[in-house]
């Protein structure tokens, strides 16, 4: 019987598959140890990189600390105390009420009985100056020497409110420093008789408050008869 080589191929040519799969498996050993070789390489040029930036960030923060010590080389410390001291007794206490019990009394004892014709000149500025302040303080005033710094606007207050409120006001004004301020006092259109009710009276105050130095009839831009502007005296 013919043999299994004997069917068109040799035994050289039988053992041929076996021989090409061991040299393609070496093959592909090959370039894999060669691609591990180049990754390891690559590895290790990533590793000295790393290296060299740490290296230079050392030195780069080792010459700052180098300038930092010989810029500050000479310094001394400070002999005082590391902590501030802070006062340990609490703030004096203010009599608050008390100053609204003045001010409440001293609201109540304006008085409306003084004659007015008496105290301010007669022109059409309704002018007032305390004795011993200039006679062209009003005129001053009026004209805008002193700057507006607050207002008071007593529209829709009754009198007893209003009276209250003015001294409320100036005591206020005098605590801020405030030298010069205009009052509202209204010109009565919505009045009975369509009088200036409050006009009279709030001068009538004005004149017996210490710290009005003068007033004055306000310019029409600033309300004209309608307000007054007050010249107050530095605490």
């Amino acid at each position: 019987m013919p043999s299994a080589t004997s069917k068109g191929r040799t035994p050289t040519e039988a053992s041929a598959p076996a021989m090409t799969s061991k040299y393609a498996t070496l093959s592909d050993l090959a370039k894999l140890r060669d691609q591990m070789r180049r990754e390891a390489e690559l590895e290790a040029e990533r590793t000295r990189a790393r290296r060299a930036q740490a290296a230079a960030q050392r030195a780069q923060q080792e010459h700052e600390r180098d300038i930092f010590r010989n810029a500050v080389a000479g310094v001394k410390p400070i002999d005082a105390p590391p902590r501030a001291l802070l006062r340990s007794e609490p703030p004096p206490p203010e009599a608050r009420q008390r100053e609204r019990d003045e001010e409440a009394a001293l609201a109540q004892s304006l008085s409306d009985e003084i004659d007015l014709d008496l105290i301010l000149d007669t022109d059409d500025q309704l002018a007032y100056r305390r004795a011993g302040v200039g006679t062209m303080v009003p005129r001053q005033l009026r004209r805008g020497r002193w700057t507006v710094q607050h207002q008071l606007d007593l529209h829709g207050h009754r009198v007893d409110e209003a009276r209250e409120a003015l001294a409320s006001f100036l005591s206020e004004c005098r605590q801020r420093e405030i030298r010069c301020v205009r009052i509202i006092h209204g010109k009565g259109l919505g009045s009975f008789r369509r009088q200036p009710i409050l006009k009279g009276k709030v001068m009538r105050w004005l004149v017996q408050r210490a710290e009005v130095l003068a007033f004055c009839q306000a310019r029409p831009d600033d309300g004209g008869s309608g307000a007054l502007l007050v010249l107050l005296a530095a605490r």
